[in-house]
C-alpha cells in the first residue's frame, strides 16, 4: 500500500506548487518508504509515497494511460488485476508497467464509472482526467483505506491522511467540536468525517467527481444486500460450509498475489485461524505468522497461538506485551491514527506491525471480518435475547439469558440484579429503531462526555451521527431479519469507520506493512450475505459455518472455543505509581486547560483516583473515559503544538529517498 496526495485548483487559482506537493507527501512517507512520485499541470498536483509489493520495478506513481490524458495516485491493491490485464489486453490497450495501478485507468477508459465495482481489492484512488478537467476520490467498498479532503482557499486538497493536508499549509488544524464528542458516543465519526474542522473522508464505495469549478458530485456505488438469497433458503450446514471454504479460499488465493513473501496474523481466535489453515494449504513455501502475547494473563491467548501455529505448520514470531509496552507504543498510535481512542487495543497491534517488518514481512493476512459477517459478536446474541424479552417484557427468565453472554453475571449474581435488568432493559420496546442493538453501547459509552469541556460537551448530538449513518440503509433494509440489520449496522457504523482505521490501516502502515482482509473479499461477503440466519447463528450458537469449516482443518480447542473479543490492558497500564511521566504531564491543570477541549476539575478528580487505585477502575465507563481524555490531549499536542517540528523532520527523510516527477507541464 501506499500514501497518496494532491491538491487541485480552482479555475482562477494558481497551479499547485511542487514544494507544497513535497511538504504534504513527506508527512505521510511512512506509508510508502521505496520513493515519491508527482505529477503537475496547470490545474492538479499529485504526489505518491510508494511501498512496493506488485510490480517492484517501473512501478512509481502517479501512472498513466496511453495518451497521458489520465493520471492516477492509488493505495492500494487490486487483487482481481491479472484477471482484469488480460480482459483490457483482449480490448486492445497496452501497458507499460507490470502493476495493478495502471488498470485502474485503462479499465476507467473502458468502462468508466462501472469501473469501481469490478475492482476487488482494498483501495483508495486519486484519479485526474486531464482532458474533462475532473478529479474523482474512490474508496473501497468497505473503506479499507482512508482518503481525506478539505477546501483551502481556491483549491481542494486531498490525501490519505490528515496530517498531510496540515502538512501542505493551505488547511489549518482546528478541532471539531461535535465530531470529538461522536468519539465519545460512537467510539469515531461519521463516514464522512474526521475529528477536524473542515475536514472531511470519502466515504465507504463511494465516488466523489471534483468538477473544474471545485464542485463535488457523490456517488455509491455498492450497498449490501443481506436479505438472504431465497435459493440458499434450505442450505444444509455442511453446504454452507463448503461454499465458504471455496470462497476463502478464492479470496487468499488472490491475496497472497504479491512480488514480496506473505504472512499471517494468528490471534488464537477462530478467524485467523482458519485464514492461517487456508492460506498454508495454498502457500507451499513455509509462511511466516505473529501474535501478540500479553504479560496480563487476563488478555492472553498465547497457548492457543502456539496450537495453531504448530497444527498448520507456520513460522510463528510473538511479542510480549506489557504495561511499560503500551505506554510507550501509543503516543505514535494516536499521532498515526489521528483521532482520540476510547480503549488502548491498538498499541499492541501497532507493536505486532512492526514485528512484521522487523522480520523482513511486508504483507500479513488478517481474520477481520468474520465477525461482522458471520454474527460472531456479543451485540448481535444481546439483540437476539432483548426482543425475545420485549415479547414478554414482565417475564422473570428471560433477562436471565444475558448471563450466558456475559457469564460474569451469573458468576457475582449480577443477572438478577435490578440494575443489570434495567440496563438492558432501556429501550427495549424500541424494536423498530434502526440502532436498537447499538442503542445500549451509546448510551453506556456516552457517559465519558461527562470529561469533555461545557462547550464541547453542548455540541453532542447523536442523532446527526445516527442520520449520518441511516442516509445509506440500503434499499429493503426494513425487510431484513433482525440479524441481518444489526450486522448491516455493526459494518457501517463500528468496523467501517473505527475497527478497519484504528486496528487496521494506522497500526499497519505506520510500520510500513500492508494487511489483507480475506473475510472482506466481495465474493466472500455476497456469499455471507445470502446465506439464511440460521447457518450463522441459531439460538445463542455464534458463527455456525465457520465453526463447521474449522471442524475440518483446526483442533477441536480451536474451532470450539467461544469468541474471545480482542482486547488490552487501559487503565491499569497508564495510570499508579508506574505511570509514564506523560500521563501526569498531559493530565496536569495547566494542559488541560490549555487546549481547553476538556473539564479539568472532572478530569483531574477522575485521574487521581485512577492513580490511587492503581488504574483499578470501578467499570469500563470510567477506564474509556480515562483513556479517551488522555488520547484527545495527546492528539492536541501533536496538531497543534508540535505539527511544525514533526514536519521538518519528514522533510529531511524525504530528502534521502527517491524522487521522481513523472511529469510537470506548469514548467513547460
Amino acid at each position: 500500500m501506499c500514501g497518496v496526495a494532491g491538491v487541485l485548483a480552482g479555475p482562477r487559482a494558481e497551479a499547485p506548487d511542487l514544494d507544497e506537493l513535497k511538504r504534504m507527501i513527506a508527512m505521510i512517507g511512512h506509508r510508502g518508504p521505496d520513493g515519491y512520485g508527482f505529477y503537475r499541470d496547470d490545474r492538479i498536483g499529485l504526489a505518491h509515497a510508494r511501498l512496493s509489493i506488485v510490480g517492484l520495478a517501473g512501478g512509481f506513481q502517479p501512472i498513466h494511460n496511453e495518451e497521458r490524458t489520465l493520471w492516477i495516485s492509488f493505495n492500494g491493491e487490486i487483487f482481481n488485476h491479472v484477471e482484469l490485464r488480460r480482459d483490457l489486453e483482449a480490448r486492445g490497450h497496452r501497458f507499460y508497467t507490470q502493476t495493478d495501478t495502471e488498470i485502474i485507468v485503462h479499465a476507467f477508459e473502458e468502462y468508466g464509472t462501472a469501473t469501481w465495482a469490478k475492482l476487488n481489492g482494498q483501495f483508495a484512488i486519486a484519479l485526474w482526467d486531464a482532458a474533462k478537467r475532473e478529479l474523482w476520490l474512490v474508496r473501497d467498498r468497505l473503506g479499507i483505506l482512508p482518503l481525506f479532503y478539505a477546501r483551502g482557499g481556491d483549491h481542494l486538497a486531498f490525501a490519505s491522511e490528515v496530517k498531510a493536508l496540515f502538512g501542505g499549509g493551505r488547511i489549518e488544524p482546528r478541532f471539531d467540536a461535535a465530531r470529538l464528542a461522536q468519539v465519545f458516543t460512537h467510539w469515531s465519526v461519521t463516514p464522512h468525517g474526521s475529528v477536524f474542522a473542515g475536514v472531511h473522508s470519502v466515504p465507504p464505495a463511494t465516488a466523489i467527481r471534483i468538477d473544474a469549478d471545485l464542485r463535488l458530485h457523490e456517488d455509491r456505488y455498492w450497498q449490501p444486500d443481506m436479505a438472504g438469497d431465497p435459493v440458499l433458503a434450505n442450505i444444509s450446514l455442511d453446504e454452507a460450509a463448503d461454499r465458504l471454504e471455496e470462497k476463502l479460499l478464492d479470496a487468499i488465493r488472490l491475496r497472497l498475489r504479491a512480488d514480496v513473501p506473505v504472512g499471517v496474523y494468528i490471534s488464537g481466535g477462530l478467524d485467523s485461524s482458519v485464514i492461517a489453515a487456508l492460506a498454508t494449504k495454498l502457500d507451499t513455501t513455509r509462511m511466516h505468522s505473529f501474535g501478540v502475547r500479553f504479560a496480563d494473563q487476563a488478555f492472553d491467548e498465547t497457548p492457543q497461538q502456539r496450537l495453531v501455529a504448530g497444527h498448520v505448520g507456520t513460522e510463528h514470531h510473538d511479542i510480549l506485551c506489557g504495561a511499560r509496552d503500551i505506554q510507550d507504543a501509543l503516543p505514535d498510535v494516536i499521532w498515526h491514527g489521528e483521532a482520540p481512542l476510547v480503549r488502548t487495543a491498538p498499541a499492541p497491534l501497532f507493536l505486532l506491525s512492526r514485528l512484521v517488518r522487523d522480520s523482513g514481512i511486508r504483507v500479513v493476512l488478517s481474520g477481520e471480518g468474520a465477525d461482522e459477517w458471520l454474527a460472531g459478536y456479543d451485540i448481535f446474541k444481546e439483540d437476539k435475547v432483548r426482543r425475545f424479552w420485549a415479547r414478554q417484557p414482565n417475564s422473570m427468565a428471560r433477562p436471565k439469558l444475558l448471563a450466558r453472554i456475559h457469564p460474569f453475571a451469573a458468576v457475582n449474581g449480577q443477572k438478577d440484579s435490578p440494575l443489570w435488568q434495567a440496563f438492558w432493559k432501556r429501550g427495549m420496546m424500541e424494536t423498530d429503531d434502526p440502532f436498537y442493538a447499538h442503542r445500549t453501547r451509546w448510551t453506556n459509552t456516552a457517559w465519558t462526555q461527562r470529561l469533555l469541556a461545557p462547550d464541547v460537551r453542548a455540541t453532542a448530538n447523536a442523532e446527526v451521527f445516527e442520520a449520518a449513518v441511516a442516509a445509506h440503509l440500503p434499499a429493503g433494509w426494513s425487510r431484513w431479519s433482525p440479524l441481518a440489520r444489526t450486522q448491516w449496522t455493526e459494518i457501517a457504523a463500528f468496523m467501517s469507520p473505527y475497527l478497519l482505521t484504528s486496528q487496521g490501516d494506522r497500526v499497519a502502515m505506520a510500520n510500513s506493512i500492508e494487511v489483507r482482509y480475506p473475510f472482506l473479499d466481495p465474493e466472500v461477503d455476497d456469499l455471507c450475505s445470502a446465506l439464511p440466519d440460521r447457518v450463522k447463528m441459531l439460538g445463542l450458537r455464534d458463527k455456525l459455518a465457520l465453526r463447521r469449516l474449522a471442524a475440518r482443518l483446526l483442533p477441536e480447542e480451536i474451532f470450539h472455543r467461544p469468541k474471545r473479543p480482542y482486547r488490552a490492558p487501559m487503565t491499569t497500564a497508564l495510570f499508579g505509581a508506574e505511570a509514564p511521566a506523560y500521563v501526569r504531564d498531559l493530565l496536569s491543570e495547566e494542559a488541560l486547560n490549555r487546549y481547553g477541549l476538556v473539564d479539568a476539575g472532572a478530569v483531574g478528580a477522575l485521574a487521581a483516583k485512577a492513580h490511587r487505585s492503581e488504574g483499578r477502575m470501578a467499570g469500563e465507563r470510567e477506564e474509556m473515559a480515562l483513556v479517551g481524555v488522555l488520547t484527545l490531549q495527546m492528539l492536541a499536542r501533536n496538531t497543534l503544538d508540535e505539527l511544525p517540528s514533526r514536519a521538518q523532520a519528514a522533510r529531511v527523510t524525504l530528502g534521502s529517498a527517491p524522487i521522481h516527477i513523472l511529469e510537470d507541464h506548469t514548467t513547460k
